[in-house]
C-alpha cells in the first residue's frame, strides 16, 4: 500500500478519497486482475463500479454531472491503480479526454457526453498515432472533407487506448490538408457511425488488460457540429494539454515503481539462500537502498510537479521533464526489482514480472523520451 503520510500535495479531502479508491479496488479490481489480462480488456462492470464510486473524471464540473474537484483526485485514482498493477484505461478518461470535452466542447458535447463519462456509462478514446506517425503528430494523415454540413472521415489509427470498450472517439484529422499543423481539428466519431470499424485489439508485450485497437474510418459521416473547439484549432489544443497528459505518466510510473519495490523488500526477505534471506546479502542491501533513494527523490519531485499543475504553471518542458524522468526511473527500478527475484522475477505468476512488462511503453506512450528532452532542450 502507497505510503502518503509525507505526500505534501494532498490533504484530507484526498486521504479519505483515497480511502474510498482503495476500497473499490480492493472489491472490483484485485480480484479480476488476472482475468482483465487473459481477456485483454478491462469489463464495463469495472467502469461502472468507478463510476458509481466518484472515481471517473472527479475534475468535470458539477453542472456537467462531475463532482468539481481538483486534478489532485484524478492523482489518487492513477497511483492507485498504478500501485494495484493494473493498466485499466480509466486514468486516459479521467485525464485526457475529459479534459478536452470539457474545454473545448460546446454546450451540447458537455451534455451529451460528460455526465455519462462520470458514470461510466460512456467511455472514450482519443485517436492521434497512426500507423505511419508516432510523435509526429503535425504528419498525421486521416482526412475530413467538408460536405455540406458534414465532414466526411477516412483514414486509420493505431496503438489506441481503450479502443475496443469504446463509445466515442476523439479523432485528430486534417480538415485542411495543405496547412499541416493548422489544417488539424479534434473531430467527435461515436462508435456507432456507418463507416467507423474496430480492428484488432492488439497483441502487446505488456499493458494485457489496456485495450489498445486499430480503428479504421471510411466514408464516415459525422456532422460539422461534431467538431470539438474550432476547427483548425485541434493541434494547438493537443499542445495545450500536453503537461497534464505527461503529468499523469509521470505518476503512473511513479507509482508502479514504488509497488515493485515493495514487492522486492517483501520477496528478499522471505527468500533463504546459503542460509540466510536474500535480503541480508550486501548487495541486495545495497540495490535496496538505491532503489528506496531514487524512489524518494522522485515522490518530492512528483509532489512539486502535481503542485505546480494544481496552480496552474506547470509547463509542458517540466510536465516534459516529469514524464521522462520518472519513467526511466521506472524502468531502471522495476528491473533491479525483477532482479532481486532471481528466476522468479521471470514467471508470470509473481507481480514483478507484469510490472516490469508494462513499464516498458511508458518510455514510448506519450510522446517518446527522445521527444521529450527535445521538448526541454527547446527551452534552454
Amino acid at each position: 500500500m502507497l505510503d502518503t503520510a509525507a505526500r505534501f500535495a494532498f490533504n484530507e479531502d484526498h486521504a479519505m478519497f483515497r480511502d474510498t479508491v482503495r476500497q473499490v479496488f480492493a472489491r472490483e479490481l484485485i480480484p479480476n486482475l488476472d482475468r482483465f489480462e487473459e481477456e485483454g480488456i478491462v469489463s464495463r462492470d469495472f467502469w461502472r463500479a468507478c463510476g458509481d464510486a466518484g472515481m471517473l473524471c472527479p475534475t468535470v464540473k458539477e453542472q456537467h454531472g462531475g463532482l468539481g474537484l481538483d486534478f489532485g483526485f484524478n492523482v489518487v485514482v492513477a497511483e492507485e491503480l498504478a500501485y494495484a498493477g493494473s493498466s485499466a484505461g480509466i486514468t486516459l478518461q479521467n485525464d485526457i479526454t475529459a479534459e478536452y470535452i470539457e474545454v473545448y466542447g460546446s454546450p451540447e458535447q458537455h451534455d451529451k457526453y460528460l455526465p455519462k463519462m462520470v458514470s461510466g456509462e460512456c467511455i472514450t478514446a482519443i485517436a492521434m498515432t497512426e500507423p505511419g506517425t508516432g510523435s509526429d503528430l503535425q504528419g498525421i494523415r486521416t482526412t475530413a472533407r467538408k460536405d455540406g454540413n458534414h465532414y466526411i472521415i477516412n483514414g486509420s489509427k493505431t496503438y489506441i487506448t481503450n479502443g475496443q470498450n469504446a463509445d466515442v472517439i476523439i479523432v485528430a484529422a486534417k480538415t485542411n490538408p495543405e496547412l499541416g499543423a493548422k489544417g488539424v481539428s479534434l473531430i467527435l466519431v461515436d462508435a456507432d457511425t456507418a463507416g467507423f470499424k474496430r480492428g484488432r485489439n492488439l497483441d502487446k508485450i505488456g499493458q494485457h488488460s489496456a485495450d489498445t485497437s486499430e480503428l479504421f474510418f471510411e466514408d464516415v459521416r459525422v456532422p460539422i457540429s461534431n467538431c470539438l473547439g474550432q476547427e483548425g484549432q485541434g493541434f494547438i489544443y493537443l499542445m495545450s494539454q500536453l503537461p497534464q497528459e505527461r503529468l499523469s505518466i509521470a505518476v503512473s510510473a511513479q507509482a508502479a515503481a514504488q509497488r515493485a519495490f515493495d514487492e522486492a523488500v517483501s520477496f528478499t526477505k522471505e527468500r533463504q539462500a546459503f542460509g540466510q534471506a536474500v535480503f541480508q546479502f550486501q548487495n541486495t542491501k545495497f540495490t535496496l537502498a538505491d532503489m528506496k533513494s531514487q524512489l524518494q527523490v522522485g515522490w518530492a519531485h512528483l509532489d512539486w510537479a502535481i503542485n505546480r499543475h494544481l496552480a496552474g504553471v506547470l509547463t509542458t518542458a517540466e510536465a516534459s521533464a516529469a514524464k521522462q524522468w520518472h519513467t526511466d526511473m521506472q524502468g531502471r527500478v522495476i528491473d533491479m526489482a525483477l532482479q532481486l527475484h532471481g528466476g522468479a522475477g521471470y514467471m508470470n505468476e509473481y507481480m514483478v514480472a507484469r510490472l516490469w512488462r508494462d513499464a516498458r511503453v511508458t518510455r514510448i506512450f506519450g510522446g517518446t523520451n527522445e521527444i521529450m528532452k527535445e521538448v526541454v532542450s527547446r527551452s534552454l
